[in-house]
């Protein structure tokens, strides 16, 4: 049984959600060796919600002091970025199901890195986005290197990064950071919606949508085409592709499956 994080099933949805609210949801490595877990058996879930109990998303890393009482600090903060933080973001990132990422108060460090790693990334007005570690001379890590250039440009990631700044939701949501910004009182209710509204769409094509989108920033133009030409086909031989197309020619709206 998980200790750091709650795992629901809500119909098709698997919820995760941190679960440290008394520490806003600072996760140690345990907690991200949890959430690989949970990923690693869907259970036949169609779409992820992941969210943070009580007002954060989640502050950061814990690392208790670990790391900075071992005798190597360096070798104890790569063991476990490398053995708990990086498996789990790469498992979200392999997913074959659409994730949202519902957000409150912090998202910081390694919670900025998840909540940004989901395919939607819905915000309350509560919300802000840190990445501090130059505050402490360290520098970004789950991934934020990667992703954040490619969400808001080289030029604004220099800033986050850099300066070690906070940026409140409004901000985020104009730089296209996050994609829907909502009331703080709405946000479990819409972004649970929005995981819904996944689970009624075509599965199998949102996880083509999502490796495309993955394979889109190391590729070239013609590689692009040429994957989503054999992805194409690839769903046009399932039960959601072919009642796609039925429901074309029929005039309606498609009652897709997962399959």
């Amino acid at each position: 049984m998980a200790e750091h994080i709650l795992v629901e099933r809500r119909g098709d949805v698997l919820v995760l959600t941190l679960n440290r609210p008394d520490r806003l949801n600072a996760a140690p490595p345990a907690m991200f060796e949890e959430i690989a877990a949970a990923l690693a058996d869907l259970g036949g879930a169609r779409a992820v919600l992941i969210q943070g109990a009580g007002r954060a998303f989640c502050s950061g890393a814990d690392v208790g002091g670990g790391a900075l009482n071992a005798d190597d600090p360096g070798a104890a903060t790569f063991a476990a970025l490398t053995g708990s933080y990086n498996p789990a973001m790469l498992a979200l990132a392999d997913l074959d199901v659409p994730v949202v990422s519902a957000v409150r108060g912090p998202a910081a460090g390694i919670g900025c890195s998840l909540a940004l790693a989901a395919d939607f990334c819905v915000a309350s007005d509560t919300a802000y986005f840190l990445q501090a570690f130059v505050n402490i001379g360290l520098v970004p890590d789950g991934g934020a290197s990667w992703m954040l250039p490619r969400l808001i440009g080289r030029a604004r990631a220099t800033e986050m990064m850099m300066l070690g700044e906070r940026v409140l939701a409004a901000k985020a949501y104009d730089w296209g950071m996050i994609h829907r910004l909502v009331a703080d009182a709405s946000l479990d209710h819409d972004a649970f919606a929005l995981a819904e509204r996944l689970v009624a769409g075509p599965t199998r094509a949102y996880g083509a949508i999502r490796r495309q989108l993955h394979a889109a920033y190391e590729g070239d133009y013609a590689a692009a085409m040429a994957r989503e030409a054999d992805n194409q086909r690839a769903m046009r031989g399932t039960a959601d592709g072919a009642e796609g197309g039925r429901a074309f020619l029929e005039k309606r709206k498609a009652e897709f499956k997962g399959a």
